[in-house]
Order: C-alpha cells, then structure tokens, then sequence
C-alpha cells in the first residue's frame, strides 16, 4: 500500500483545506439558526411566492424555521457543491498527473503492475473523501448539539449519506477520465460537478427535464425529497452507482492498455 499512502501525504494539504472550509461552513450556518428562526415565518412566505427559484431549491416543500429544513437548504448547498468539487478535484488528477509531473517513467519501472497503480491510487481516493464525510458529519451533529437543537439524526444521517454517495459518483466517473488525459483534468472536473447541479436546477424547475433526476447524481440528494419520504430513492442511486462503476471500470480498460510518456 505504498502509493496509497505516497497518494495520502501528497495531497494532505488539500484535504484539509477542503474538510476544514466545508465543515466551518456548515458549522456557522447552523449557529445562525437559533438567530434566524424567530424570523423565519416571513421568510417561508417571501419563498413560497418566487415561483422557479423557490421549485429549483426545492423550498417550496420545507419549512424554514425548523432546523431540518433550515438544514437541507443552506447546508445541503455548501456541502453538495463544496463535496463534489473536492471530489470531482481528488480523482480527475490522480491518474494523469504522473505524466503531468513527468513521473511515470519512475513509476512504472517498478515491479508493480498497472492495475495495482490504478486500485492504490482508486483507494486513496476513497480514503480522503471517506474521511472528509466523516469529519464533516461529527461536526455537524456536534454544532447541532452545541446549539441546543434537537437532532433529527435520521434525516441529518439520511442527507449527509446522499452526498457522500454524489462524491462516491462523481469521484468514479473522474477517475475514468482522468485515464484519458496526460496533462491533467482538474478542469473537467469542476465543470462536471457543476453541470451536474444544474441540472438537477433544470429538472427542478421544468416537469419536461425531470428526467435529468436519473443523470445527475443531485437528484437523489433532494432535502425535501429525502426528509418527506423518510429515505433515499433506490433507483436514482441504483443508476448512479452504475453510472460511477462504469467509469471506473472505463479507467482500468483505458489505463492498462495506455501509451505512457
């Protein structure tokens, strides 16, 4: 597990960067909570009656001033858009890079195959995002419970795993593309992320695009969806677990049979 842990130290700064911005983030949205509540009720109205914006962010079906809906709103963003583009952002590089860096050479001359290149470096993937969700998850239930709120931990646990599988996705379809490139794709990476949220905006708003819910993985982390319905949609994370399967089976098909410079 040597590169596993080369692949952790090296991108270290990284991690904490991300995990620190995400988690204070959301740290400070919900201290503001029990400031905003009181008030909460004319701003319940004010959303109700602004049409597509209020469908796109699903806040015509929660209610602001509890800390659920609250939640699933203003933390729901920061940790959907910050988590898939530190996730999109770990694994576009990560194959690529060797050639960027002019590594590859060194790299490859050691007895070590391909595919256990691709399956270390797939693991250290896994790895940061894993821990990134976790330490971001204790930081939420525990700013929750400095506030003294009440946990809603099912929905709170039901959210936070959403967004954790949207990484997992994004980070798999990535991965597969990062075996395409030689010079880096951390941009690609980006704009896959955020062609995905707007696309989810899209289905939101018009009832034609609904079916965009099935393409990106922002469709089965709706917070009114998931608070109202007590779970998960099994067939949206169904098709996105193939869909980040694929592209990770894509990165071993491709990487293998790669001319590397």
């Amino acid at each position: 597990m040597t590169l596993v842990k080369h692949e952790l130290r090296q991108d270290k700064n990284s991690f904490l960067i991300w995990t620190a911005s995400i988690g204070f983030l959301l740290a400070i949205c919900v201290f503001l909570f029990p400031e905003m509540k009181g008030q909460m009720d004319g701003v319940n109205d004010i959303f109700a009656s602004m049409g597509s914006f209020t469908e796109a962010f699903g806040m015509d079906r929660l209610n602001f001033g509890t800390l659920i809906g609250f939640y699933a709103v203003e933390c729901g963003n920061v940790l959907g858009l910050g988590g898939a583009f530190y996730a999109s952002l770990c694994a576009a590089g990560i194959l690529s890079k060797e050639e960027k860096d002019k590594t590859a050479e060194f790299l490859l001359t050691h007895p070590v195959s391909r595919k256990r290149v691709i399956t270390e470096k797939l693991i250290a993937v896994l790895i940061q995002i894993t821990a990134m969700n976790i330490i971001i998850y204790a930081l939420a239930v525990g700013s929750i419970a400095a506030v003294g709120e009440k946990i809603p931990l099912k929905e709170i646990s039901l959210l936070h795993l959403s967004y954790y599988l949207l990484q997992l996705e994004l980070a798999g379809i990535c991965f597969g593309i990062s075996a395409f490139f030689r010079k880096g794709s951390a941009g690609v990476g980006l704009g896959i992320a955020a062609m995905m949220y707007f696309l989810n905006l899209i289905a939101n708003i018009s009832d034609v695009a609904d079916f965009l819910k099935y393409i990106t993985p922002f469709g089965y982390c709706e917070g009114a969806d998931i608070i109202v319905n007590g779970s998960l949609d099994g067939i949206m994370v169904a098709i996105g677990a193939a869909i980040g399967i694929g592209g990770i089976i894509i990165a071993y098909l491709k990487y293998t049979k790669k001319d590397i410079h």
